[in-house]
């Protein structure tokens, strides 16, 4: 059956990817899809412009040896070719029997192949695909819900933030942007989109979001999608959203500033040690007044952020104002600030690309490989995460040791 699946070519998923979670969440049953599709079925829907999706290597073969080096650590179409070419024939023969195909004469794909195949990737197609199969295992894992308030109905964070891909440029000479959306309490990348050099974040959330399933999920972003139309949007999608407010908001920064949180008690803390400081987090929260300039709030919060040295010098402070649709029998102050903190997934995931994978400095940078390589690597993060490796850049090195080991964490073997 998957082998007929696969010969046949199917087609990518739509897109729901959180379809009907929290309604299963909420009533005790299992989280977990039907089934967690293949791989390579998922990549057989990825056209790369080629004529019959190549004649000797097939589109779902190559991106699949491209996702496999990823994952071990290669950073660019040199390491990648080199990693297949000491794929054993048994592996790769077999590997391309599951696509239809027979392994060709001339062995592994070439590096001029491989390039082909990645640069030419429907990358809205392939950033479909890798979200898709992520999101399907941390659903059979039970990775999507985190806490929400007394046992009420669990949460489904959707964390959205953007990253320009700095040692890529477009034809008129732009950076690269894009902007992911990480779904999960331990995060996934669910969506991907590229930002245009005409436009910006703002207006690309909303196309980004088609793409995931919003029902009981609830988004966080940073203060530039603290937007009116955004808001509006979750809302209508019947999400709720965490969003902090800054000056860009000038109306309702100052209509938040003005109530009076003086009066209002710490409703949860949380104490941190490390890097040589203490970080103490405070939260309080308030029921929102019915006057707020902005849609669907419930709830108004103040976080504020003390650091300091081991031996009590004060570093700094930082005191952050938000709002969000979540009402307090849904979501209580310990839930909010996890909500507003867990934001920082987004960063580390976008740290881990620069870091390990030198995404910045690298020279994949024409026709659609700076986004196909991006996917990539958010696959490969994401595959050792739910391997449960969160040491990634230890878990590429010990994803080398062994040619297997890269297709077991993928499901290829």
């Amino acid at each position: 059956m998957l082998d007929s699946a696969i010969a046949s070519g199917c087609p990518v998923p739509d897109g729901q990817l959180i379809s009907g979670l929290a309604d299963d969440l909420a009533n005790g049953r299992s989280a977990a899809p039907a089934i967690c599709r293949d791989l390579l079925v998922l990549l057989a829907g990825v056209s790369d412009g080629r004529l019959g999706q190549g004649r000797d290597h097939p589109v779902a073969a190559v991106l699949a040896l491209a996702a496999a080096a990823v994952v071990a650590g290669s950073r660019s179409f040199t390491a990648i070719a080199g990693w297949a070419a000491d794929v054993p024939a048994g592996v790769l023969e077999e590997l391309y029997r599951r696509c239809g195909a027979a392994r060709p004469d001339a062995g592994p794909p070439s590096k001029a192949t491989i390039w082909r195949v990645v640069t030419g990737a429907d990358t809205a197609a392939l950033d479909s695909v890798t979200g898709t199969w992520l999101m399907e295992r941390a659903a059979a894992a039970g990775n999507l819900a985190a806490s929400g308030h007394g046992g009420g109905t669990p949460l489904i964070p959707v964390r959205v933030d953007g990253k320009t891909v700095r040692g890529a440029r477009n034809h008129d000479g732009s950076q690269v942007h894009l902007l992911a959306a990480l779904a999960g309490s331990r995060g996934v990348v669910a969506a991907q989109a590229e930002v245009g050099a005409k436009t910006n974040e703002i207006p690309m959330i909303i196309p980004l979001l088609e793409g995931v399933d919003l029902d009981g999920a609830v988004v966080t972003a940073d203060a530039l999608h603290t937007q009116r139309a955004t808001a509006d949007y979750v809302h209508g999608r019947g999400a709720d959203f965490a969003l902090p407010v800054k000056d860009n908001q000038p109306g309702l920064f100052d209509a938040l500033d003005a109530l009076p949180w003086r009066d209002v008690p710490v409703a949860h803390a949380a104490t941190d040690r490390g890097h040589g400081r203490v970080t103490t987090r405070t939260i309080q929260v308030l029921d929102a007044p019915g006057d707020l300039p902005f849609p669907h709030v419930s709830q108004a919060y103040l976080i504020e952020r003390h650091v300091t040295a081991l031996d009590g010098t004060p570093l700094s402070e930082v005191a952050a104002l938000g709002v969000t649709s979540l009402p307090g029998t849904r979501a209580g102050p310990e839930a909010i600030a996890g909500l507003v903190r867990g934001q920082w997934a987004i960063e580390s995931l976008h740290w881990l690309r620069d870091t390990l994978y030198r995404e910045d400095q690298s020279q994949v940078r024409t026709r659609s490989g700076p986004r196909a390589m991006a996917a990539l690597r958010n696959l490969a993060i994401g595959a050792l995460h739910q391997a449960g490796r969160h040491d990634t850049t230890e878990a590429t090195r010990w994803a080398s040791r062994y040619i297997d080991r890269p297709f077991t964490i993928l499901g290829l073997n």
